[in-house]
């Protein structure tokens, strides 16, 4: 790691009134060395490196610009926003990025008033936005301004253009800004480029055409909407607007994105300008702009890892297991090798899903559809519906976005998608925005799902190969993020019996009964309770649903306390056990049941392991929750043993 590098102008911006008496060439300094201390932060605490490099000097202009916080700033997806964060009076804790009781990796409504919406999901920006700017117009705060900053592949999702269309049909101001960096849906022409997005900006052109309008509304119909859609089309040719104009906004650009002399016109023409209605300005940028290593490879750097500021080089972790992602790609890989039907769809995620490896041995049987995941959810149905075997391959936290298509475009018509849910539980860094801490809820109410869960990196393959084979009804399976146990790997999973559990360890006390990721402190606790005197069962479900009723009635006759536990909120595994066992009667018997799963609250960043320490589904936890059943009082001395 380098030292700190040196910001003698950086250093006197507290707050974003500070750079606004500030020079052109002042803020050119500024952004330099903006960027250089977002380069030096993020290789001490990893992050988001790439698009925040990307707007550095978007972010100094807006901040000069605007009188923020009056004036709301929204970041789409938020992935962007740690140069914001050091210009908006969290420099001194820019360290703590994604650390417990640090800053949040994204915006964030309670860490600062100059984050007015929190976002980690993609494509809610102008939604948010619009949302403020007719508030604001009720409220009689027609001076406040609402700028949405959103990037090219955000807009890749239906959300943005039901915004859009909505916000194209009110009056309210509302400022979006389109960052391009990726697409580049039209490239800029240098200075031409400029010269045109001030001109079109700029109050004398919006006046000559006011006047051509109300000119052209003096002549007969066709001839006004022959006026209207040349000058329409004369613009297009030379900004490449025209879907946006279609939609009901004022387009201004494409402009350069990091080249403050175009910028800062363009943004003080908007600002000032008088008229109704909403304006995008269309800016393109270089993800990871200014660092070297980043420009070279943007996918590597998108998300890092600690690195070494002078070479680029990332801190590995020591070898270990591979992780579930992974071996979930090697096992769908090994499964299309003996079945031409399966496919694999993901939303914008093929690298994070690890469909990139699938895709490189299948290349024509991976679809990546953008950020969609309603879209990918249905697309993954009629693949279904015609024979074929999809594999929706979504994180826990973004398929609560397809919610709606889960239930009515596969559950009710029983189609068999296969839903692999990667990250499902705690995620560590991310925080409660990528958290899959929901997924067994809204998964086992529906009728007629599947829903695996391993405890381990092969049993992971055989639930790939389970649901493979699964051709009647719809499945999931869903797995933790971060690496496997270790465990010996088959060349290929073998098909599990549907609803059947099995047993790891025998005894007569305690039962505690484990789901996927939890059942590895289960035996731990199983053991530790052993050794107290107090013999116990652990189990690994395997299935949330359909739950393996004969195991659970047996555990529950055959001990005095039984544990669930899963990795998931309240509603999902420990509801089926219970209701199977208020249906037999069986807690009438005696029988003290103890369901354990996440608390009833967002978890911020901190690291994995504090989260389970925090969550209270650790091996101490679980534990303590057993000797509290069999009437122990030294609970607290238990737990704080386990934390030792």
């Amino acid at each position: 790691m380098s030292d700190r590098p040196s910001t003698p102008l950086l250093d006197t911006v507290q707050v974003p009134a500070d750079l606004r008496g500030l020079t052109r060439d002042q803020l050119r300094q500024l952004a330099d060395e903006l960027r250089a201390e977002t380069i030096s932060a993020v290789s001490v605490t990893g992050g988001h490196l790439g698009a925040g490099l990307g707007v550095v000097e978007l972010s100094v202009a807006i901040h000069h610009v605007f009188d923020t916080p009056r004036d709301r700033l929204i970041w789409d997806v938020g992935h962007q926003c740690y140069p914001h964060k050091i210009l908006t009076g969290r420099r001194e804790r820019i360290r703590t990025l994604r650390q417990r009781d640090g800053l949040s990796g994204f915006t964030k409504r309670d860490e600062s008033d100059y984050d007015p919406f929190g976002a980690a999901h993609s494509s809610t920006s102008i939604s948010a936005g619009l949302g403020m700017a007719v508030a604001s117009r009720l409220k009689g705060e027609t001076d406040r301004r609402v700028i949405a900053v959103i990037g090219d592949g955000a807009m890749s999702a239906g959300m943005a253009y039901e915004a859009m269309n909505n916000a194209g049909a009110m009056p309210d101001r509302l400022i979006v800004i389109l960052n391009d960096n990726d697409m580049s849906i039209a490239p800029p022409t240098g200075a031409m480029s400029a010269y045109l997005s001030r001109l079109i900006s700029s109050r004398s052109y919006r006046s000559l055409r006011d006047i051509a309008k109300h000119m052209a509304r003096a002549f007969p119909k066709p001839l006004e909407k022959a006026a209207k859609r040349a000058e329409e089309f004369a613009r297009g040719l030379v900004t490449g607007g025209t879907l946006f104009e279609e939609l009901g906004f004022y387009y201004v650009g494409p402009i350069d994105g990091h080249n403050l002399d175009h910028l800062l016109p363009v943004l003080l023409n908007v600002r000032d300008a008088q008229q109704d209605g909403p304006v995008l300005i269309h800016i393109v940028t270089q993800k990871g702009k200014g660092y070297p290593p980043a420009e070279k490879a943007a996918d590597k750097y998108h998300g890092v890892a600690k690195f070494d500021v002078v070479t680029g080089a990332q801190v590995k972790s020591a070898a270990g297991a591979p992780s579930y992602t992974n071996v979930f790609a090697d096992a769908l890989i090994a499964e299309a090798e003996h079945d031409d039907r399966i496919l694999a769809v993901t939303a914008a995620m093929p690298t994070g899903t690890g469909l990139d490896r699938f895709g490189r041995r299948f290349p024509d049987k991976v679809f990546d559809v953008g950020i969609a995941e309603q879209h990918a959810v249905t697309f993954a149905a009629g693949l279904a519906a015609e024979g074929m075997k999809p594999f929706a391959t979504i994180y826990s936290t973004f398929l609560q976005r397809a919610y709606d298509q889960v239930v009515h475009d596969v559950a009710i018509q029983r189609l068999p998608v296969r839903f692999a849910i990667d990250r499902a539980g705690l995620v560590g860094a991310d925080g409660a925005t990528h958290m899959g801490s929901f997924d067994l809820t809204y998964l086992c109410c529906l009728p007629g799902f599947v829903v695996m869960a391993p405890a381990d990196e092969a049993e992971l393959m055989h639930m790939v190969a389970t649901a493979a084979v699964i051709d009647d009804r719809p499945s999931a399976v869903r797995y933790p993020r971060g690496e496997g146990t270790g465990i010996a790997l088959p060349p290929r999973g073998v098909p599990l019996e549907i609803g059947r559990g099995r047993v790891l360890r025998e005894g007569t006390k305690v039962a505690i009964l484990a789901l996927g990721s939890r059942v590895a402190d289960a035996l731990k606790a199983g053991e530790e309770l052993t050794a107290r005197g107090y013999s116990t069962t652990v189990a690994d479900a395997r299935f949330a649903k359909p739950i393996d009723a004969d195991l659970v009635r047996r555990l529950a006759a055959e001990h005095e306390v039984l544990i669930t536990i899963e990795e998931n909120a309240i509603g999902g595994f420990a509801t089926q056990v219970t209701q199977l066992l208020c249906d037999g009667a069986l807690i009438e018997r005696g029988l003290k049941l103890r369901p354990m799963m996440l608390p009833d609250l967002f978890l911020d960043q901190m690291s994995p392991r504090d989260q389970v320490e925090v969550a209270g589904i650790g091996v101490g936890a679980i534990v303590a929750k057993a000797l509290e059943a069999l009437g122990h009082n030294d609970v607290d001395v238990v737990l704080s043993n386990s934390r030792a």
